[in-house]
């Protein structure tokens, strides 16, 4: 199993382009398995998550040419296979989204149940529910989600018990097909619902009100290939920032929506950090400043999102003063802090909120990744730690970074790989 080996004090600086969304280009994927036609997808990141959604799709019988930027072009017009197995399901939650494609462009499909990051529950119930509001038979056998539509998706009312982003994403790819209207209340409102809702719109679909909480899906008979560029990444953007940040250093990212990071610029403005905009740029400086600890409480968008925490947490640990860092959407997401105490830091959990205290520097030490983000964590302490840190279990790491230990030492960062 690969490592991370860092060496940290270093005060990072300079420039990156951010990646494409991988939590926008999952679902995208999924909804090329909609249309008979040809779909050329763009600005894809070189992660494991991306490859294993490309072999679910090949599996599906769709034809698939990529060229050397990892842009893809799907054809869509072989797939004859509507069972999505285990083997590919356990690894990547968001197989999931091939279930509603496949029931309403086939009238049939098979999913097995999900695996991912263990960062507590993600029922997918709300998903079924949808499904079986706009007239799908599910049934659950042997660890196989089995949805059956023959006469077709019809347009339905549908009220989200909860707030959850892969139930609008699963929703919104069936209703395009689906005969009437469909209206979803208490849609997840995330930049990338919207930029799956722009793909569809490309592809023919008739949607409106994509970004707020009630989205509404005219279905149509079919929809058309499409050319569509990816969004960028807006967590990668973060993690970067808050990582410079928490080393006293300057970044300026190229290709980054500042719109989209609205809550956390004013977070790294509140920890010290000067920023600067553009259009499609943003710098942080933090001028050699050590940063201000700064209080966060996760909650769905526009609010404080659950995949920055764990990033402004490893900031706090080295910041002056004490933030509250309360988890709201994820029951686990605070298990990171266990291993950024044996470096040294100060952190208190009380519930679902961590109290940290900040030190004066963090201490190297090996470390256990346990999910994605906590992965992000763990090398940002390493980063600002004295000494040497070892991350292990960066499996993790790799579904949601590109390239993360050739991008910090592009900073300045002493770090690398060893593999296993």
């Amino acid at each position: 199993m690969d490592k991370l080996h860092i060496r940290g004090g270093q005060t990072l600086g300079g420039v990156l382009k951010v990646s494409g969304a991988k939590n926008a280009a999952l679902p995208i994927l999924a909804a090329t398995l909609l249309t008979g036609e040809k779909t050329n997808i763009h600005n894809l990141p070189h992660l494991h998550d991306i490859t294993t959604m490309m072999e679910l799709l090949g599996c599906l019988g769709a034809g698939l040419t990529v060229d050397e930027r990892l842009s893809i072009e799907i054809d869509g017009s072989s797939v004859t296979k509507l069972v999505a197995p285990y083997e590919l399901v356990k690894t990547m939650r968001a197989s999931i989204l091939v279930l509603g494609p496949l029931l309403a462009r086939f009238g049939a499909a098979e999913v097995s149940f999900p695996g991912g990051c263990a960062i507590g529950s993600r029922p997918v119930d709300l998903h079924l529910k949808g499904l079986e509001a706009m007239g799908a038979s599910i049934a659950i056998e042997g660890g196989f989600i089995k949805a059956t539509c023959p006469g077709g998706l019809r347009g339905a009312e549908i009220t989200m018990e909860t707030v959850t982003v892969g139930g609008t994403e699963n929703l919104l790819m069936a209703a395009t097909l689906a005969s009437g209207r469909t209206t979803i209340r208490n849609a997840a409102r995330e930049p990338e619902v919207v930029d799956l809702a722009q793909c569809l719109i490309a592809m023919g679909a008739k949607i409106s009100g994509a970004g707020t909480s009630t989205i509404e899906i005219d279905g149509v008979p079919a929809l058309s290939g499409a050319d569509y560029t990816v969004m960028p990444d807006r967590i990668e953007a973060g993690t970067y920032l808050v990582a410079v940040a928490a080393t006293g250093g300057k970044l300026r990212l190229e290709g980054a929506v500042p719109h989209h990071l609205d809550i956390v610029l004013d977070k790294l403005k509140e920890s010290g950090a000067s920023i600067t905009t553009g259009a499609n740029w943003i710098e942080l400086d933090m001028e050699g400043r050590r940063p201000r600890a700064v209080g966060i409480t996760t909650a769905p968008y526009p609010g404080f999102p659950t995949d920055m925490q764990a990033q402004f947490t490893a900031l706090n640990t080295v910041a002056e003063g004490v933030g509250r860092v309360t988890e709201t959407v994820f029951e686990n997401r605070l298990i990171q802090t266990h291993e950024m105490n044996r470096m040294g830091a100060d952190i208190l959990i009380e519930g679902n909120t961590a109290i940290v205290t900040g030190r004066d520097k963090l201490t190297g030490a090996p470390v256990m990744a346990s999910d994605l983000r906590a992965s992000a964590s763990l090398v940002i302490a390493g980063l600002v730690a004295g000494g040497e840190t070892l991350v292990d279990r960066i499996y993790h790491i790799d579904r949601g970074y590109e390239c993360i230990e050739e991008k910090l030492q592009q900073l300045g960062a002493d770090i690398r790989r060893l593999p296993s």
